[in-house]
């Protein structure tokens, strides 16, 4: 049941949509195209499936996902329409905020390795590889267990696994958690992380020397922030 401010304006409106715990995760992950059931599991986390059904039940119900039947299989596929669309500049503006204001709010548990290996695996860009193939091994030094990660590229899969897929490394990566996550977000470099002993990396030089060129920041890094966009804008009355 939506939950209902009784105002008719518009940020009331939509916040009835999606204020739900949840909801705008799902959107994210829509938006950055988790479109089946189980794609969409992996990149909340810790939604059970009993929300996440009904979340998208709510979306669907306002117009912000339409929900098809996968051919020839069991199951839905859930696509985001323009509505869902049109939120990606607003959850742009949203993430970036977070970047500027909620660092001091970061526990340890936020920085989550099974998300952001999935996020490695989506800014991954394969033909800045050479041959568009490596395979690259992350150690985790902070994890007693799933240490190790493999992220291997092959044109245009990409797949992360935690067990030894049994091809040669092209490039080793050893750091902990919240170093990578920082620095795939840019709140660091990978020179000044190297530079306090918190990251190494081994391979050959072609790979090495500019990590950047394979795998892309976090989108958030390269966006203006809120304080320069209303410094640009005249600000109204909401």
């Amino acid at each position: 049941m939506v939950h209902q401010y009784g105002q008719f304006c518009p940020i009331a409106k939509s916040t009835e949509i999606l204020g739900e715990k949840w909801t705008l995760l799902i959107v994210r992950e829509l938006l950055m195209g988790s479109h089946r059931f189980s794609e969409l599991e992996r990149g909340l986390g810790q939604i059970s499936p009993t929300i996440l059904t009904k979340r998208l039940e709510t979306l669907d119900r306002y117009g912000l996902v339409y929900r098809r039947r996968i051919e020839g299989q069991r199951g839905y596929e859930y696509l985001p329409t323009d509505a869902c669309q049109q939120l990606l500049p607003i959850l742009l503006a949203l993430g970036k905020w977070g970047m500027d204001w909620t660092r001091e709010n970061m526990e340890a548990e936020d920085y989550d390795v099974e998300l952001l290996m999935l996020y490695l695996e989506r800014s991954i860009v394969a033909d800045k590889l050479p041959g568009s193939k490596a395979v690259i091994r992350f150690h985790f030094t902070d994890f007693d267990e799933m240490r190790n990660w493999w992220v291997v590229v092959d044109g245009d899969a990409v797949d992360v696994c935690t067990t030894d897929p049994g091809k040669d490394i092209d490039v080793y990566i050893n750091t902990n958690v919240r170093t990578m996550t920082e620095a795939w977000m840019g709140q660091t470099t990978y020179r000044k992380a190297k530079a306090a002993g918190a990251f190494e990396v081994h391979g050959p030089t072609a790979l090495t020397r500019n990590i950047k060129s394979w795998l892309t920041d976090c989108v958030f890094a390269d966006l203006p922030s809120p304080s320069e966009i209303l410094g640009q804008v005249q600000v109204g009355k909401l």
